[in-house]
């Protein structure tokens, strides 16, 4: 029954020997050593040899710590993979594949053919025959095509069995087996079939086939997606429009492609197979079909022959590609199919094309995450065909990459998506630098897409850095009816524009379920605009749990503010660096404590960056005096000019309130973060302490000079 937290805690200061990154949150120190520790160990961070406790030469610390490893992050030349994939770490990645949830790259660089090898076979076995359900990618400005396509398409399920992932010559031997359970299925099929025949007396000669013919048959069947890929009518026919002196796959007239024995065979009832959730059992391996005629090169040759080649004609045409798409974005809304290249809706010239049909289906990721790096007009048209039929993704994050009009493309694969009867897709979050459309228009458009929606967040910093390059509002998307949706939570940064409650109306009647609202950086046109918000609010959004204001001016809506706080549908709101009380009176806060005494619902209420300053802190206390029916459990006051001495008073004087209560007290967390505690040392510990007896405290050691210092060296 005893706690081996605080042995975990002191292995971490003896072998890593530096300070864990947000300390206070981890809440298993055992999880994080180990996985640690392996990270560490495998791209060289730490020297075993170091430590006497690990320098044993039986102690393999990747195979001792492999089990324990649920996220791993692969960084810059993808040295980890290569570690990996060596022959004497089988083991190692055998218990990866039962343990690895969260896949990472981060600061990829260009490498070479055999690594890329490596990682094909890192990938095939920790996604495709692993436990792998998210693939995050960090920091990566300038992409290497060739690699990007790599990670999305095995990410997505589509790769070739064969020599693709072939081990020093070998084929995977999860592949292997499962080809051989599989052949023996489909001959034992195909002799009940012809038993069958026989006992029907049938005397066509199809339906007298030798058993082995049936199992070719059979086999050529299923050498094709069991689950076929929906066609995206955006980026039809493409899975990776880079330059590629090879003939297409999918423009050969071939009377004997795959594609049309597809449509020539019927698929026996019993091998047809849904896709299974990245959450749920392991996929089947396709196998490589006998009856299908020979492609001059796989996939995984088509891929990397591009590497070899010369990459400037393929940035200039990307450069092209986007200055059409631009061009092209006022006469296309997101959603429809995208025009900008004819690439996207033909064979275009001498770039290579690659069907989605010509590659395999195996298991895949359902959360996809795609930070700092940039999506060129071909990546996307890539992406977009691989979203068409991803049904096993639930989450898609998309951001700082530079999409501009390029998300028409992808919402054109969202959409095609959505109309999967397996469709698993819920959450979409996009940001950028700059939005290219109104945020509002966005929503609209990305809601009448993907109406099965359960949360959708729409970012961005700032509004088209040229000025005039931005269209207006789009007709063919502001007209669209917004379908009823199952939106629960909505997220939206405006790059300062003003928010127009017209504008938000439709989507907020569409949205019935919505819990959860977060309006980041607008503008209040008019002074009436607030009040006209929250009256839709109260209509159309009887659900509505969570509301949250950020960097939105409220210091002259002061009687709103106060109606906000006493809904009683309200559980949690935020009011975020609003200048709440830049032009108030002691009357307002005295209004602002009496409407949460008297509200029983409000379980939280976020005011950082208000400048409450201490003596509001002070009065905030009687919210939990004796007379209150307040159940408000949390209290952020982080970012607001608190001293060690206005700590310590709040501190007193809710202690008395502790008192005058018998003890019972709903409080129980105060947020703390970047407060001025530092001033007085000794008597913030005193008054941390003595706060720590009543409720949890969370708060961090800020330096305020520094911070000072840094203000003004940016004003």
């Amino acid at each position: 029954g005893l706690s081996t937290q605080p042995i975990w805690r002191k292995l971490w200061d003896d072998v890593m020997k530096t300070r864990p990154p947000n300390s206070e949150s981890i809440t298993c120190w055992r999880k994080k050593f180990l996985e640690t520790f392996f990270s560490n160990v495998l791209h060289g961070v730490l020297d075993v040899s170091s430590d006497w406790r690990l320098n044993d030469q039986h102690f393999s610390p990747l195979l001792h710590s492999s089990p324990h490893v649920s996220q791993l992050t692969l960084c810059n030349m993808l040295q980890g993979a290569v570690e990996l994939t060596a022959e004497h770490n089988r083991r190692v990645l055998e218990n990866l594949a039962g343990s690895l949830r969260i896949l990472k790259f981060q600061h990829l660089l260009s490498c070479d053919q055999s690594v890329r090898r490596s990682l094909v076979l890192l990938l095939h076995r920790l996604i495709h025959h692993g436990s792998v359900s998210q693939v995050s990618m960090y920091s990566w400005p300038v992409p290497d095509t060739v690699l990007l396509v790599l990670i999305l398409t095995m990410s997505a399920g589509f790769w070739r069995s064969g020599n693709a992932l072939a081990c020093h010559g070998s084929p995977c031997g999860l592949c292997r087996e499962e080809d051989k359970a599989q052949s023996q299925e489909s001959e034992q099929e195909g002799a009940e079939r012809g038993c069958n025949t026989e006992q029907e007396g049938s005397s066509g000669e199809n339906q007298k086939r030798h058993p082995k013919e049936a199992d070719a048959c059979m086999n050529s069947v299923l050498s094709g997606p069991r689950s076929p890929p929906l066609r995206n009518p955006a980026c039809e026919q493409t899975i990776s429009a880079v330059p590629c002196g090879h003939s297409s796959i999918q423009g050969s007239s071939s009377p004997h492609s795959s594609s049309e024995q597809l449509s020539h065979h019927p698929i026996p009832r019993k091998t047809r197979r849904r896709l299974k959730p990245a959450g749920g059992r392991k996929r089947r391996c396709l196998r490589r079909s006998r009856g299908r005629c020979a492609d001059p090169e796989d996939l995984y040759d088509f891929v990397f022959t591009v590497a070899r080649e010369d990459n400037s004609g393929l940035l200039d045409k990307t450069s092209t590609t986007e200055r059409e798409n631009t061009e092209n974005w006022t006469s296309s809304s997101p959603g429809s199919p995208c025009t900008g290249h004819a690439g996207c809706k033909k064979r275009g010239g001498p770039a290579g094309i690659l069907s989605l049909k010509a590659a395999h289906r195996f298991r895949s990721v359902s959360t996809l995450e795609l930070f700092s790096i940039r999506l060129t007009g071909e990546t996307c048209r890539t992406l977009s065909n691989l979203l068409s039929s991803w049904v096993s993704l639930e989450n898609l994050v998309l951001s700082y990459n530079g999409l501009n009009a390029n998300i028409s493309c992808i919402l054109s694969g969202l959409r095609a998506l959505s109309r999967h009867p397996e469709c698993r897709f819920r959450a979409l979050r996009v940001s950028d630098m700059f939005s290219h459309m109104p945020c509002m228009e966005l929503v609209r458009c990305v809601l009448s897409a993907l109406p099965q929606l359960h949360t959708l967040s729409v970012s961005f910093d700032l509004k088209n850095q040229l000025e005039g390059s931005r269209p207006e509002a789009n007709p063919s998307c502001s007209k669209v009816e917004i379908p009823e949706s199952c939106l629960e939570v909505l997220e939206i940064r405006f790059p300062r524009e003003p928010l127009h409650t017209a504008f938000l109306l439709p989507v907020l009647k569409a949205s019935k379920s919505l819990q959860q609202l977060s309006l980041d950086s607008a503008t209040l046109p008019s002074p009436q605009e607030l009040g006209l918000l929250l009256e839709v609010l109260k209509e159309c959004t009887p659900n509505l749990k969570k509301l949250s204001f950020h960097d939105v001016n409220l210091a002259e809506h002061q009687k709103e503010v106060l109606l906000l706080l006493q809904d009683p549908g309200l559980q949690e709101i935020t009011f975020s660096f609003c200048r709440l009380f830049e032009s108030s009176t002691a009357e307002f806060l005295s209004e602002i404590i009496n409407t949460v005494k008297r509200n029983s619902s409000l379980k939280s209420l976020k005011l950082p960056g208000n400048r409450l300053g201490n003596h509001r802190l002070v009065a905030l206390a009687d919210i939990f005096s004796e007379d209150s029916s307040s159940s408000l459990c949390q209290l952020d006051v982080s970012s607001n000019c608190i001293k060690p001495d206005g700590l310590l008073e709040f501190t007193k004087k809710l202690e008395g309130h502790v008192q005058q209560r018998g003890g019972q007290l709903p409080f129980t967390q105060l947020r703390l973060f970047q407060n001025w505690l530092d001033q007085d040392a000794e008597m913030a510990q005193e008054a941390l302490r003595r706060l720590r007896a009543v409720c949890s405290v969370v708060n961090d050691a800020w330096d305020s000079s520094q911070a000072f210092a840094d203000y003004i060296s940016v004003m």
